[in-house]
């Protein structure tokens, strides 16, 4: 007779913001919940691309993956988990399914998989990330999901990343609820009012919740951004740089309605532009085509190009979508100009004009993906004289916000994850009916 037992065991997201891995047993099934990169303990070892690991060896002697039985394409004992689901398409939730067994099914969002294989496709083959050969089992909203013992139920939510969802997973001892990551002032709010109603009539015995903005949170929205966005753009003689994730796709299409609003056009760098061909396929989401005329493609300068940026650039051919930097530098006044710190030797060449500036609009200094050197881009900064304005919203629920969705979810526990400050977390919630536990590394938790 199977025993009747239900735990939680973090490999990741403890102490930390991303690297989740997080593990749910139910009786004799065994279903990882995101399995994503650590950047902040890659960050204590590694500095790319010079110092970068060379082996699935390095990174489980550096703690950085972790040590599982049955888990991985590198050990060849027969898999011992039954399925990974994926909350959304960002690294520090998704990487290391490159070293998962292709025999173990993946369950993600239809958008999700759409970025994970189009992020595949315009990067170079890299030991961490690499999804080519993962069959995807897709889903949306209303659909519900058995493995084993378990049903799983993915419900959207609002983040910076379109394609994001929580979770409720029905057990033998009751529903356990993950939030992944969310927030309720973006562009589709609703989204997460809906996740949390679901969650509440649910009446959930645990909810294992992202609390990341425990401190410099902010009030603002998609909406004041945009009204942000057009104060700054209506008032520059110049070029506007742009620096936002790739795939927050809220935040390109403010960029683009304020572009055109001001008789701009937003130009975006080839792998931007190829990622939203890709997700203009996606009936859900709103976003520009890329033969919209209010939309450019910027080419980089370098010798060489990949396959898929030679097909984007020859379709194009002709009608003046795409341009480089010298042809940039003559329409200044005329382009917000998306463009990565790390392009920002482009700017030898653009020579920006008086009046020109720099807007940030990821956390500062360093979003998910990728971690901005902020002295060195001040630098830049200074010496073309381009201001720096800082035009953000968090893709994280704030610390009132998420107090109230967890006192409507009436969890009888709460784990608390993707945070640096559990313990501040729990003592500012503390009135709440639920037990908050601050989990740690490895450890299991029956429910």
């Amino acid at each position: 007779m199977v025993k009747n037992t239900t735990t939680l065991t973090f490999y990741g997201g403890v102490n930390e913001i991303g690297g989740n891995k997080i593990l749910l047993q139910d009786r004799d099934t065994r279903v990882f919940f995101d399995f994503g990169m650590s950047f902040s303990m890659k960050k204590q070892f590694y500095s790319p691309p010079f110092l970068s690991p060379k082996s699935e060896k390095s990174l489980q002697e550096l703690g950085i993956l972790p040590k599982i039985k049955g888990l991985y394409k590198f050990d060849k004992t027969p898999p011992q988990a039954d399925a990974v689901f994926i909350s959304h398409g960002h690294l520090d939730h998704t990487a290391y399914l490159s070293f998962i067994k292709r025999e173990i099914p993946v369950y993600c969002g239809e958008t999700t998989q759409t970025i994970l294989q189009t992020l595949s496709e315009v990067r170079r083959a890299d030991l961490e990330f690499s999804v080519a050969d993962i069959k995807f089992q897709t889903f949306r909203t209303g659909k519900k999901i058995t493995v084993g013992s378990l049903e799983v139920e993915p419900c959207h939510v609002d983040h910076s990343v379109p394609g994001a969802y929580g979770f409720l997973i029905h057990t033998s001892n009751g529903t356990v609820v993950y939030t992944g990551d969310f927030r309720d002032h973006g562009a589709k709010p609703e989204m997460t009012q809906e996740f949390v109603e679901k969650a509440k009539k649910a009446e959930p015995v645990a909810v294992v919740t992202e609390a990341t903005n425990m401190t410099g949170a902010s009030v603002s929205n998609e909406a004041e951004v945009q009204n942000k966005l057009n104060q700054i753009v209506s008032c520059a003689d110049g070029v506007v740089l742009a620096e936002f994730g790739y795939s927050d796709v809220d935040r390109l299409n403010s960029f683009y309605q304020i572009a055109k609003k001001n008789k701009r056009c937003l130009a975006v760098s080839l792998k931007q532009a190829y990622l939203l061909d890709a997700l203009r396929k996606d009936k859900g989401l709103e976003v520009p085509a890329l033969d919209d005329p209010n939309l450019m493609v910027f080419r980089k300068s370098k010798k060489s190009a990949y396959k898929w940026e030679t097909e984007l650039i020859d379709r194009f051919e002709g009608q003046h979508k795409v341009f480089d930097v010298f042809e940039a530098s003559k329409q200044q006044c005329k382009m917000i100009l998306a463009l990565s710190f790390y392009d920002f030797e482009e700017l030898v060449q653009l020579k920006p004009e008086a009046g020109s500036c720099y807007i940030l609009s990821a956390s500062e200094p360093f979003n998910e993906e990728m971690e901005i050197d902020f002295e060195r881009l001040l630098n830049w900064l200074k010496h073309y004289g381009l201001p720096q304005y800082h035009v953000h919203v968090s893709g994280h629920m704030m610390p009132l916000q998420l107090k109230a969705a967890l006192k409507k979810m009436s969890a009888k526990r709460i784990f608390p994850v993707h945070t640096e400050n559990a313990d501040l977390f729990a003592a500012f919630v503390r009135d709440l009916k639920s037990q908050v536990t601050i989990v740690q590394k490895d450890k299991t938790y029956p429910l």
